[in-house]
């Protein structure tokens, strides 16, 4: 802020130092004219009362001296009578035809004697030559310069402060909001939850906006952090779980000696619970690598052959389990990262094989530039309890974690749709579930 009012009175000096220069010189000019001329229609009538031979008059606050070639005074007013009022190189100019003006005293320090003189040569009518000097008193050209100096100081000072002080108050009015938002944003550093800038909500202007800009921008933190903290609470869950029973296994084979038969199942497992944790471990690696992918590289892949190469891996085991699965694709093109769709298609034909019975059914179709893809199955359909969570991570119906699967499945296929800029939607119909994904394509 002090930088802020510095930079005010500077500029409102620079402002008001050259509107005074501006005036004073205007003024000065002005002046200066009158003088000027007043001076020239007195040395016209100086040079006429020379040429005629009378004694020379004049205005008040008027002065002349005749000199001859050499610079010697020949008759003068009494005002000068003893001044040299002209320099011999100023003489030696005027007897060369030259006309010199000159100004003697300045205006300060203040001298009751300033004049200003002009001088030029002058053929007498017995063919003789003089140097005529008038001579005209500056001092009530110089009172009025002194004057406006002075009242040019005054109120530029006074306008000066004045401008500070606006200037003050006004940056203090700006930026004493901006203030208050950085004290009460300070406080996020102590773990203060729920906080939210003092925002009017009566007012429309730039800091108001930037206020609730502000408030939706803690929102989304506060939101990110209690994410992130139930991800790490459910992530340290579901690590420690097959970590115990590995150690549980070993040691439990460690006790005494094993027949190879029983070596061999406990090898199996702890096998189980290693797969589990590279599942868990890739799930999450995906999750992340998928969330920090700038740009998804988009390619033209034909719908139908998508949908059959997503489908493909899990046809065994569906027929192991004497179940069908029947996918119906439109004719057509996409232009999607088919990378991250197959794996998260496949996730959603995967969750329905392991959480319902009956057959399963894959419905994909391009609308208006938008790929519409629904997985639905035949059985108890999603917990209502649970479909307004389906798509947070580690997020399960049932509530034993050992029971198959971590949880991430559908949370890595909702992150494929946001990424692709579209839409992940679950719900429940009168044979089952139902997941439907709409992305831009």
């Amino acid at each position: 802020m002090v930088r802020l009012v510095l930079a005010v009175a500077v500029t409102m000096s620079l402002v008001l130092g050259g509107a005074t220069a501006l005036v004073y010189v205007r003024v000065q000019h002005a002046l200066d004219q009158q003088l000027d001329a007043d001076l020239a229609a007195y040395y016209h009538d100086l040079r006429g009362d020379l040429r005629a031979g009378h004694k020379p008059g004049g205005p008040d606050g008027s002065a002349y001296q005749a000199l001859d070639t050499h610079g010697r005074v020949i008759q003068a007013s009494n005002l000068v009578r003893t001044k040299q009022l002209l320099t011999p190189a100023q003489i030696t100019s005027v007897t060369g035809g030259t006309t010199v003006h000159r100004d003697i005293g300045g205006l300060l320090p203040l001298n009751p004697h300033t004049l200003r003189i002009k001088a030029q040569q002058v053929r007498l009518p017995d063919h003789s030559t003089v140097i005529a000097v008038a001579a005209l008193r500056r001092g009530h050209r110089d009172e009025a310069l002194r004057e406006l100096l002075a009242q040019l100081g005054i109120a530029a000072g006074l306008t000066l402060i004045a401008a500070s002080y606006v200037g003050y108050r006004t940056a203090r009015a700006a930026l004493d909001p901006v203030e208050r938002y950085r004290r009460r944003a300070a406080t996020l550093a102590d773990g203060t939850h729920g906080v939210r800038l003092p925002v009017p909500e009566d007012r429309d202007d730039e800091l108001t906006r930037l206020g609730h800009t502000l408030n939706r921008m803690l929102e989304r933190l506060e939101a990110a952090a209690e994410r992130e903290r139930r991800f790490l609470a459910d992530a340290s869950h579901e690590l420690r779980t097959p970590l115990s029973l590995l150690r549980a296994e070993l040691d439990v084979a460690l006790h005494r000696p094993r027949s190879a038969t029983e070596l061999t199942d406990t090898l199996r497992s702890v096998d189980t619970e290693v797969q589990r944790l590279i599942d868990l471990t890739n799930a999450l690696l995906d999750l992340e690598q998928l969330g920090a992918t700038d740009h998804l590289t988009r390619a033209p892949v034909e719908l139908p052959a998508l949908i059959a190469s997503a489908v493909g891996p899990h046809r065994t085991a569906a027929t192991r389990a004497h179940r069908s699965i029947t996918a119906d694709a439109t004719p057509g093109t996409v232009d999607v990262d088919a990378t991250w769709l197959r794996p998260a298609i496949g996730n959603l034909v995967d969750n329905a094989l392991r959480h319902s019975h009956g057959d399963i059914h894959l419905t994909a179709a391009t609308h208006d530039g938008h790929l519409r893809l629904t997985v639905t199955d035949e059985g108890p359909g999603f917990p209502a309890d649970f479909l307004p969570r389906a798509f947070e991570r580690f997020a399960r119906a049932e509530a034993s974690r050992t029971s198959p699967g971590s949880g991430l499945g559908l949370a890595f296929v909702a992150a494929v749709a946001t990424s692709h800029g579209g839409t992940a939607h679950a719900e429940n119909t009168e044979h089952g579930a139902a997941v439907t994904l709409d992305i831009p394509c």
